[in-house]
């Protein structure tokens, strides 16, 4: 049985002392001793920056340690893979991505069953992606590269945070949408991807807003399209997709906090509520607004219905590009 903060403080406490620490009773079934998140990309990308946030909301909340430890690879399933092998108690957690929940049939020999042995705990909220160039490539709109591609099939390539991840997903869905042929190029994480776009070594990516916003607003890559339906306030003056070229284009990245399938129902409640409570702070939604990350929140079982649904989305893509790795 997972010893709990409830445990410990029944061992240690008389009952006419519990008033002495309340603290110690905020979130009484949450493990004691250090919480580690799973961030399974390199750091400094969009999956990273959102478990160091709530990471930190977590540790002062609890008063705890609460850290992230990056194993990227395998478009974050190996680092995934650690959580559904590790401790089913709550303390090893996992910030969660389509490429995980969703789009894991891209592997055929993982060394887990994504679907039996993680279960997200809370959707933190969707992101869409930036179509964007190196600064040197010729391309000023969409159509000019559309119109290039189509008459060079497979000439440009795409960098990603890996195989299976968001960044390859909406770039599939894209070359389905319209009709090209581009090359994927899988990268252990964002940021590596980024730093070769920028440095020219690849043409263009499909980006998370919140990882490319900033490296835009320095004039470092060039937006052609946003792939949400909607513009993004973080970049209004670019197009999307869906206004240009496809109507109802909506290829958006999303996150969550998940854990092993065995963490106990109580526990996954207890982050479930801590977690929406963060969300729901005034100065985080102004935050991550600005990273265009639209909060979602919500229960363990809409996040389970989020995840059914968008896996037969994305198992469909997967399947119409025949997406097979190792």
């Amino acid at each position: 049985m997972p010893i709990t903060r409830r445990a410990v403080c029944a061992s240690i406490l008389p009952v006419g002392a519990a008033l002495a620490a309340p603290s110690l009773f905020a979130a009484p079934n949450i493990p004691v001793g250090t919480i580690k998140i799973e961030a399974p990309f390199t750091a400094g990308g969009t999956a990273d920056v959102l478990a160091r946030t709530i990471a930190q909301r977590l540790n002062t909340m609890y008063g705890q340690s609460v850290i992230v430890e990056n194993h990227p690879g395998m478009g974050g399933n190996l680092g995934a893979s650690l959580v559904a092998k590790g401790p089913a108690d709550g303390s090893l957690l996992l910030l969660g991505t389509i490429g995980i929940h969703s789009a894991y049939a891209v592997y055929q020999q993982l060394p887990y069953k994504p679907s039996r042995d993680i279960q997200p705990i809370v959707i933190l909220g969707g992101v869409p992606c930036v179509v964007a160039v190196n600064n040197d490539r010729p391309f000023r709109t969409l159509q000019e590269l559309l119109t290039y591609a189509k008459a060079n099939p497979g000439k440009l390539n795409f960098g990603s945070a890996g195989t299976g991840s968001s960044t390859h997903m909406v770039g599939e869905l894209f070359q389905q949408a319209t009709g090209v042929k581009l090359t994927h190029v899988p990268y252990r994480g964002s940021s590596a991807a980024m730093n070769d776009l920028m440095g020219g070594q690849i043409d263009m990516m499909f980006e998370l807003l919140t990882t490319a916003g900033p490296i835009i607003q320095a004039g470092r890559i060039r937006p052609l399209a946003v792939t949400s339906e909607k513009r993004s306030p973080v970049v209004p003056e670019v197009p999307t997709v869906s206004e240009l070229v496809v109507p109802g284009f909506d290829g958006t990245g999303w996150f969550t906090v998940a854990a092993a399938a065995g963490v106990p129902k109580a526990t996954v409640a207890q982050f479930n509520k801590d977690i929406n409570e963060i969300l729901r702070s005034a100065d985080l939604q102004e935050t991550w607004r600005k990273l265009a990350l639209n909060i979602m929140g919500g229960s363990p079982e809409e996040a389970r219905s989020f995840v059914s649904s968008e896996t037969a989305k994305w198992n469909k893509v997967i399947q119409a590009a025949g997406i097979k790795a190792g």
